[in-house]
């Protein structure tokens, strides 16, 4: 029985039909994107450009290879670049990020209460007292908290309740809260 270590890894993953494709394609002179689409159109398969790419150098077929230039100093051969236009250079032209042009936009008004808060420190918070913070705009600004007394069921103060709350939007009742009784009917 054949061992994965004693077959080629390249052997296992393309059938010889593909390989032989893979060449035919290749001497043609065509792409390795297109030589990929060549393949997966003959034999239904879902090989990508990298793949193809990847295949033919461990198969060591290359592509016609770019001319060097033999007039580098100390014989070092560098290939020549080539610049190559298609209609998919003016295309991705489209999908270029255009940075966002900020135009000025109004601040909304402030709401605020008229309440003098007594500006506690949260070590100094008792149960029941309102946690409306204050401060902590500016770097290294303390904040405080209203600290008056706190709205039944609430963390704020009534002042600050409705102030955190959507004016256009009127308070939901809470469950339990008088409209619904809630009644345990059985146990099991």
């Amino acid at each position: 029985m054949p061992d994965w270590r004693t077959k080629p890894l390249e052997l296992m993953c393309w059938p010889p039909a593909h390989c032989e494709a893979l060449r035919e394609f290749l001497t043609r002179g065509m792409s390795y994107s297109d030589t990929a689409n060549a393949i997966n159109a003959r034999f239904g398969t879902a090989y990508s450009r990298n793949a193809t790419l990847g295949r033919a150098r461990r198969m060591h077929l290359s592509q016609q290879e770019p001319s060097m230039s033999s007039s580098q100093p100390g014989g070092v051969r560098l290939p020549e670049l080539r610049l190559r236009r298609s209609a998919d250079d003016f295309r991705l032209r489209e999908f270029v990020r255009r940075p966002p042009v900020f135009a000025p936009v109004e601040t909304a008004p402030l709401r605020c209460v008229e309440i003098e808060p007594r500006h506690l420190t949260l070590i100094e918070l008792e149960r029941g007292d309102c946690r409306f913070p204050y401060g902590g705009d500016a770097d290294g600004e303390a904040i405080t908290f209203c600290g008056h007394p706190s709205k039944e069921g609430s963390r704020y103060c009534v002042p600050h309740f409705h102030l955190s709350r959507n004016p256009d939007i009127p308070p939901a009742g809470r469950v339990g809260g008088g409209g619904a009784s809630l009644r345990l009917v059985s146990v099991i």
